[in-house]
């Protein structure tokens, strides 16, 4: 039965989760907030959709890009590199960025009559991101839960898992790493050296995954 929507970015995390629930997903919505990186997520996301069959919709949130104070906002060269662990990454954060998504996502649910809403934070994210954490994605589901007729809730299953973790489900279910993005730089090639594309290169080893991505370092 199709009862979500996903929030997908077009990057190895939520490109797995919905090619891992792709039977309950009525729609894919991928946001457009002025990231570097975000024109190539895009990319992916709506070729990934179109692969499984699945409503593809950007809906743009200029107003953070315009306004909202992040490196991943500014530029490249504010992107530092390094691992995700490391204390300056904290710039990269996007002010409750997932908050602002979830609330969108949760409208579309409530619109199409669906009841859920799926993205696809992980156990990596949790040291850097607090709107990745579960103590956030169980706020926000009560709150959308509260704030909707029919109770609309999220669905987080890689919450408490690596991305190592995800890229084994993905790498058992097919699916095409190489048509996924995450460089927060946003270049053509992925840098390798910026925290994101540090983490992507761990998870393939970890998982014994072949690593399909085209580093530029």
């Amino acid at each position: 039965m199709k009862d979500s929507v996903i929030v997908v970015s077009g990057g190895m995390d939520s490109v797995t989760l919905m090619h891992e629930y792709s039977a309950r997903i009525a729609l894919a919505v991928t946001f457009d907030y002025g990231s570097n990186h975000n024109a190539r997520e895009i990319a992916c996301a709506r070729r990934q959709c179109a692969a499984l069959g699945i409503e593809h919709i950007v809906i743009p949130l200029e107003f953070m890009g315009r306004y909202f104070k992040s490196s991943l906002l500014s530029g490249a060269d504010d992107i530092p590199e390094g691992h995700y662990a490391d204390d300056n990454m904290k710039s990269t954060v996007v002010p409750f960025r997932n908050g602002i998504m979830l609330s969108v996502a949760c409208g579309l649910a409530e619109s199409r009559g669906l009841a859920h809403v799926m993205i696809a934070n992980h156990g990596g994210d949790h040291a850097i991101y607090p709107d990745c954490r579960g103590g956030f994605i169980d706020a926000m589901s009560r709150a959308m839960s509260e704030g909707t007729y029919e109770g609309i809730d999220i669905i987080a299953p890689y919450t408490g898992i690596s991305k190592s973790d995800i890229a084994r489900r993905g790498a058992a279910l097919g699916v095409d790493y190489a048509d996924t993005y995450s460089c927060y730089k946003g270049g053509e090639r992925h840098c390798g050296v910026c925290g994101t594309c540090v983490e992507r290169r761990e998870a393939f080893a970890l998982a014994g995954v072949p690593d399909p991505t085209d580093y530029s370092a």
